[in-house]
């Protein structure tokens, strides 16, 4: 059996392969409130025979949107959408997860198809972002966020709690926290975007504060039962990569120390200015290096589309499990066309049996 469909289990949930749907904005809710597009979407993602799929950036409060119509999980009404969904996901045989976040500077901006700028000042759909400090990310993301006080960090850090809280009770049984791509957490973390001169600022202890405050507080209310992973950036391509992804790597075993079940490694995405060597599968040898050092599992995406690149990654120890994103999208039977190119036994049977009985007999 090719390794990238044998099972992974993480705490006490276990996948049936090592196939992941990572969170990806879909930005068609209205008010927060995921509907028939994200049913649709998902189950059919389910259906294609991942063993996880993880619902996207989900805003731990309304100004935690990077758009107007991401998804939210702020109030109870708003997890009460997700029931359905998450059923959907259980009963295709793939576990729901979901992503919690809170975009920071990068909030308030209009879809990408409709600029992937920041909503005009003078525009009612906009609200004001915040950061750790007022410096605006820049390029098309030119608005000026506020700089947060120490009682709008307790007020984010109480929110994922809530929110963390709100997923459990819809029935997600796996949670990740986005704390990468330029969000609010990894804003804390970074030197681009953190010029703070108090707790939460400066060193990198200081800078690693709130990511550590606010993944402690979600500990306390997530199920032990349950994995809990975080996505984060481990380097930002800026020209200083060697020593960020030490820092990053010390901040995965502190995580690990933490209760930190898995980390999703990932790009920082705190500078426009950053040099990324896109290519197939590129992170993965910085993925290998951090669930080396760090001693933690650890999942990746960015150019893993390709069957084989994928079980190398597995063989090769560099992920346990690897996040398949625009493969999905071009191809929800992603896994599927995986097994025939990997040769697994009976290949069908990855779908559902109305689909594989026909695959097969024909």
């Amino acid at each position: 059996m090719p390794a990238l469909f044998q099972p992974f289990t993480l705490k006490d949930i276990t996948l049936r392969n090592r196939i992941a749907v990572p969170p990806m904005c879909q930005y068609s809710a209205i008010d927060g409130r995921a509907n028939e597009w994200h049913h649709a979407h998902y189950a059919g993602m389910a259906r294609g025979g991942a063993g996880l799929v993880i619902v996207e950036a989900t805003a731990v409060s309304p100004e935690g949107r990077i758009t107007p119509n991401c998804t939210g999980i702020w109030s109870d009404e708003l997890a009460q959408a997700f029931v359905p969904i998450v059923q959907a996901i259980k009963k295709q045989g793939a576990v729901p997860g979901i992503q919690i976040a809170h975009a920071g500077r990068k909030a308030s901006a209009n879809r990408p198809w409709e600029g992937d700028d920041h909503i005009a000042s003078d525009d009612p759909r906009g609200w004001q972002p915040l950061a750790p400090s007022a410096i605006a990310y820049g390029k098309h993301l030119s608005k000026q966020p506020r700089e947060m006080t120490l009682e709008d960090i307790a007020k984010v850090r109480d929110d994922f709690v809530a929110a963390a809280k709100r997923a459990r009770e819809a029935g997600f049984e796996w949670l990740e926290l986005h704390f990468a791509h330029g969000y609010l957490a990894q804003s804390f973390f970074s030197e681009h975007s953190n010029l703070r001169t108090d707790a939460y600022g400066g060193n990198h202890e200081n800078r690693s504060r709130f990511l550590r405050e606010t993944f402690a507080a979600v500990r306390e209310v997530w199920p032990e039962r349950f994995p809990l992973c975080v996505r984060f950036g481990v380097l930002e391509f800026d020209g200083n990569d060697e020593q960020t992804l030490n820092e990053s790597i010390e901040l995965a075993r502190q995580l690990k120390d933490d209760g930190l079940d898995l980390m999703s490694v990932s790009i920082g995405f705190n500078t426009p200015k950053a040099r990324i060597p896109w290519a197939p599968a590129f992170l993965g040898p910085i993925a290998g290096r951090v669930r080396r050092e760090a001693g933690i599992p650890v999942s990746s995406a960015w150019g893993f589309g390709e069957p084989q690149l994928a079980e190398k990654a597995i063989q090769d120890g560099q992920l346990d499990l690897v996040l398949a994103g625009k493969a999905h999208l071009a191809n929800p039977h992603w896994a599927y066309q995986a097994a025939r190119e990997l040769k697994v036994d009976k290949p069908s049977w990855t779908l559902p049996a109305p689909y594989a009985h026909w695959l097969e007999r024909y």
